[in-house]
Formats: C-alpha cells, structure tokens, sequence
C-alpha cells in the first residue's frame, strides 16, 4: 500500500542530516555523503521542493539545544512539511522527549517519516509501534554506550594512565605515561610562573609583571609528544589562573576534580560542571610523576589565591590592595562577624569601621576606630614573633643575592637562542629551494626576514636588560642586610618599605584579628598561624585629643577678631598673618564657622560694634575730616588710643578716646613727628 498522499507530496520534504560531535564532522565524511544522498531518494519518490536541514552538525541529539531540529519541528506544525527523511531514528533523537514530541505532531500533521528501512505513517497504529521502539532502541543504545566508556575510562584513570590532554610542559612517554617537557625554555617559563607567583602572592600582578616585561607563555598548537608543536604569545589570565591551579604541576595524578550537575531550563537540559574539593576527588595519585613544584606550595598557592577572592565578600580575606592600612582583610567585627573596612578620611588618616552598616543602612555601626595606633600595637607583636627569625632571615638574603641571576634575562637568553635556531632553518629552506621558483622562494624569503626580524628584537631587548644588571651584593649592602637583620624595628620603618610587602608579614603570622567595642576601649584578639591567641587592648582616642587639634592661640585669635569682623575677613586675616588649620591647609570662611560653632563662638552680628562704642580707622577719619593714613599715622604717634588683636588686622578705637582727641584736635593740624630737627613750612 503506497502511504504517500498527493496532499503529502505537494508540501516540501524535510532531509535532517546531523553528526554528533566536531570530530565526526571532520572525519566522517561518508556519513555525510549518504546523510545528503537522501535529498535524491526524496525526489524521486515524488517531492518537488527539498528542505536540507544541517544545522546541527556537530551537535549531540541528548537533549541539548539543537536549533535545527526546532526549526524543522516548528515547520512541522505549521504545515510546510509533508515527510521527514533521515538514515535511521538515531539522526533525529537521542531521548525520548524528543522523539515522541516529533511523533505525536507529525501525527497530528500527517508528516511521514522515512528512513533507509522504509516509510512510516505515525497516524497508523503498527507504524506508530515501530518508531516508538526505534527510538526507545536508540535511546538505550546512547545511554549503553556512553555507560561502557566512562567505566572504562574510569578504570583507566584509577592507574594514573588517562590523558585526554596533556598540559603545557609536559609531554607523552610512552603510551600512559607523561614527563617534563625536553625544550629547557618551556621548563623555564613554568618555572618562572611559580616563582614570581610565590613573590608576588596575586595572579593578577603576576599577568601584569608578565605583560609588563614582555614575557611570553608557550601553548600547545597541535600534537601531545615531543613531536607536538609549541607557539609563544602574550599570556592570557584566565590561561594563567588555569596553569596555576593545575594539580599536574606539583606531580600529582588527579581525575575527577569536577562533576557535572545537569539543570533543566526552559525544558532544555543543561549541564553544568562544578569544582570538588580536595577529599572528593575520585582519583588522586601522589608523586605520580616529576613536578615543578612541591604539594605543600601547591596547597599553599591554592589558599592564597581562595583568599584573593574579593568576591567571596566577607567569606575570605581579600587580596592586597594598595593603601597605607596594614590591618585590611584581617580584621573582623566580634559584635556581628562582617569584616571591619579600612578608611582614608586624610592624607594620612587610617580608621577601621565595621561594614554592616552598609549593608542595612538602618543598622548602627558596631565598632569604629583610628588605624594607626591599631597598626603600631599589632606590628610591635608581629616583630616580637619574627624577631628571632630576622637575622636567619637575613643571612638567606646574602645567600641568595650572591648568586642570584635575574630570571627575566635567562628566560630572554632562551628565546634568542630558539630565534636563532629559527633564523637558521629558515635559511636553510631557501638555500634548498630552487631561486627561480618565484611561488615557493618568495615565501621562504619573507619567512625568514621575519625571523631576523624577531631575533633583532629580542637581542634589543636582551641588550637593554644587561644594562640594568648591577652588583648583585655588594659589600655595603651586605652589611647593611646584616644590620637590618639586628633591628628589625628599622627595616619595618624604613621610608623605602612598601605597606604591600608588611601586609604580607602579618597575613604569614596572623590569621585574623577580632575586634569589638567596649566602652572607650576596643578588644583585639590575635588568632596566630600557629594556634595560639593573644588579646590585647587599644585605647580609643578620645575627643578633641588626636593630632589634628587646632592650637590655642589661633582660637583665642579667633575669638576675638569674631567680635569685630565676619568669618570672610576673619579667614583673610589668618591666612595673611600665616596661620594654618590642623590639616596644614589655608582658612576660608566655612572653616572658620566650623571651628567657632565647634567652640561655641558666636558669629559677628552687625552693630555689635557700634553698640560697644567702637569705631574703624575709615569712621574715625570721617569724624576727623581727613584721610585713613593720617589717621594711622596719629595712632602710631600715639596720640590716638587704640588696640589691634593682631598685626594686619584692623585697629579699634573707642568713641570716648575719639571724642577726648575732638576736643583738643585743631581742623587742618597735621601730626607732628618725634624729630625735633624736622622744621614746618607755612604757606600764604
């Protein structure tokens, strides 16, 4: 009985053509080749109009999103499709949601579906049968296969013998087995990594010292043996938070550091991979192979880099950050457990405040105080513990520093050898090419103009490091690492000390410190490395009693010039006669409101003066009939009374000392002077 309806033949023929991972797209090329033979068998059963849909090469069909097979599905229920041709039920579906959701709407539509065993009506009962065991059958076979492979796999990597990819700097020996790269710069290059890790203690200023010098981080382009092909280029973060986390590197075996959660979203499975930690790693092989570091820094590094987390909040310590404030991430609030913020309220101001404040702004702050006196009593215990260390430590420098090598200048000295190495293989193909060959010759040319163009790059650089070498240690700089070694309070107050270096000291001797308020007192319990616990007690500064305290002769100044002039002049006269506020800067007239309301001075109110009965020089020269400088010169001649709170400030008079000098004062007299020689000229 032919299925085929002339209503079906009408609508378009839908050929679905699908490879379930990148790998069978490249290589299976038959597979491909009878996927799109099926558009043939489509047109010669009858179908004029052929809808190839191959969207999803390359896509599993396990439920994850295939946008081709929901564009097919949604042309089924429109109606555009009359029969759907695959090679066999495997090609449309994996899982039953999928396959029985193209069932039950070609059903409804009346849309066929052919495969190379023949053609199926899912109207029809039998027919409707046998594609539901199809897809059960397809189902079960992905689920029986993928079952057998991950147990052999995990058979496999319970004998340290599984690698899917072999990381950077190591290569196959053999066939399970793995060993340190052969090529001494990509040696040096991890090692280099590691180091300057363990001297700068944060990933992200060890990618910035690496961009910042130039350094450049092999990666593996093809191949996993030694014959395997290596390029060097400008590191990339995320690639060198991954180097640094890699349990490979300290010779450690691990498998199944991850697991994946699979999540149903918008009815789409999705899978998402998780980090375990350390105890539920299901395979995890010791000393397995040579390492670049050992397990303990490895431990270590992957402590420093959780607490560099700054976005984990209050969780972890944070990483260091730039400031003066040596106490910053280690200090926790004992009232409510945030941890306590470092401020910068000045130049040189420090004030830890509890953070929980900002969280609910309704909330009141639980403990509050200066920075610098907290940091002086935590350093001098820090240095008590160190202490006996420093001249060991001391002695370590010396040792190192007499053979100490920059490691930038090595690591350079290996990239120009490996850039002669190019120059002279580039050579060396276009000796052997015949010179006439035009198509072959000129490419081998232009590579190897960039070979000695990159090898005269490096020599410059190379060049320009071996100027900057100096003396590693020098007989004055030996003795003055001794000296430090006998006082270490003077290393830690050295002006050329950085604060990023004394917080790495305290987070190496201190865990946390807890502090809570208690009346003008705060309680500061020391959680050391080691276990042990010390408290201790900082006394609040208490108010009008910390540095920034203006003196008492410019407040008495102040007051009284605040009695004759407003805070505009007022500041004027301060700034002229050198008076400076208690941050060292110059007064304005908002400054010197707040320093009157903070004393309780009242502010200048028109007519005060006059109704205390004195006058300016401008109003005594008025009374007088004559000009301002007479009457300055008169009271310097003393012959007018009057008081001046301060040089260049005004001179006040009083009405009765004006109106006595009235009395006596002749219109058109001039002031005399002291010099009994000087003689007056009258004219007429």
């Amino acid at each position: 009985m032919n299925k085929i309806s002339a209503d079906q033949l009408a609508k378009r023929a839908c050929v679905y053509i699908r490879q379930s991972t990148p790998g069978q797209v490249q290589n299976n090329l038959e597979s491909q080749r009878l996927q799109y033979a099926l558009v043939d068998r489509a047109r010669q059963l009858g179908w004029a109009e052929v809808d190839v849909v191959d969207e999803d090469l390359g896509c599993t069909a396990s439920g994850i999103h295939r946008p081709g097979f929901e564009r097919m599905l949604g042309s089924v229920c429109e109606g555009k499709i009359g029969a759907i041709f695959s090679i066999e039920a495997s090609r449309l579906a994996r899982t039953g949601r999928d396959w029985h959701t193209l069932l039950e709407f070609c059903g409804v539509v009346g849309v066929l579906l052919i495969d190379a065993d023949g053609i199926y009506d899912p109207r029809q009962i039998n027919d409707r049968l046998v594609l539901g065991m199809k897809g059960t059958i397809s189902e079960m076979e992905v689920a029986t296969f993928r079952q057998r492979a991950q147990s052999a796999l995990e058979q496999k990597a319970k004998r340290g013998e599984l690698f899917r990819r072999v990381a950077i700097g190591y290569v196959r020996s053999g066939k399970d087995r793995i060993e340190k790269d052969p090529d001494e710069r990509v040696r040096s290059a991890i090692n280099l990594v590691f180091s300057k890790f363990t001297e700068l203690a944060s990933a992200r200023r060890l990618y910035r010292w690496l961009c910042q010098q130039q350094i450049q981080l092999p990666t593996a382009v093809t191949g996993a043996g030694i014959s395997r092909t290596i390029s060097w280029s400008t590191p990339r973060y995320h690639s060198l938070l991954s180097l640094l986390k890699n349990p490979i590197y300290a010779g450690v075996y691990a498998y199944g550091r991850s697991r994946a959660t699979v999540r149903l979203e918008q009815g789409r499975k999705r899978i998402v991979r998780r980090k375990h930690q350390r105890e539920q790693w299901a395979v995890f092989i010791p000393n397995h192979h040579d390492g670049y570091i050992r397990w303990a820094v490895y431990e270590n590094n992957q402590a420093l880099l959780a607490n560099n987390a700054n976005a984990k909040g209050d969780i972890v310590r944070g990483s260091i950050r730039r400031g003066s404030a040596l106490l910053s991430g280690i200090l926790r609030c004992g009232h409510c457990g945030a941890k306590l913020l470092a401020q910068y309220p000045g130049p040189a101001v420090i004030r830890y405040q509890c953070g929980s404040n900002l969280r609910d702004p309704e909330a009141t702050c639980c403990v509050s105080f200066g920075g610098l006196k907290a940091d002086r009593l935590i350093s001098e215990q820090a240095l008590e513990c160190v202490k006996p260390l420093a001249l060991q430590a001391s002695l370590q420098a010396i040792e190192s520093l007499q053979g100490a090598r920059d490691e930038r200048l090595h690591h350079k000295e290996l990239a120009l050898q490996q850039a002669r190495y190019e120059v002279t293989h580039a050579q060396h193909q276009y000796d052997a090419v015949d010179p006439s060959n035009r198509l072959v010759a000129a490419e081998l040319e232009r590579r190897w103009n960039e070979a000695l163009k990159l090898k005269s790059q490096i020599e410059e650089e190379l060049a320009a490091l071996q100027r900057q070498q100096c003396d590693p240690l020098s007989d004055a700089t030996r003795e003055e690492l001794l000296a430090l070694g006998h006082d270490v309070r003077r290393l830690w107050d050295h002006p050329k000390s950085p604060p990023e270096f004394k917080k790495r000291v305290l987070r190496t001797v201190l865990k946390e410190i807890i502090a809570s308020s208690d009346g003008d007192t705060v309680r500061l319990v020391l959680h050391w490395q080691g276990g042990d616990h010390t408290e201790l007690t900082l006394q609040k500064t208490r108010r009008g009693c910390h540095r920034y305290i203006t003196d008492t002769d410019t407040i008495d100044l102040i007051r009284l010039l605040a009695r004759i002039q407003p805070d505009s002049m007022i500041a004027s006269i301060l700034n002229r006669v050198g008076r400076r506020t208690a941050h060292g800067q110059s007064w304005n007239s908002k400054r010197v409101c707040a320093t009157r309301n903070h004393h309780a001075i009242e502010v200048y109110r028109e007519g005060e003066r006059e109704a205390r009965g004195e006058l300016t020089v401008s109003e005594v020269a008025t009374l007088l009939g004559v000009t301002d400088t007479t009457v300055l010169r008169m009271i310097r001649l003393k012959r007018l009374p009057a008081t001046q709170v301060c040089a260049n400030a005004p001179w006040v008079l009083l009405k009765a000392d004006v109106a006595k000098f009235l009395a006596t004062f002749h219109h058109g007299e001039t002031p005399q002077t002291f010099n009994p020689d000087q003689l007056t000229l009258s004219f007429q």
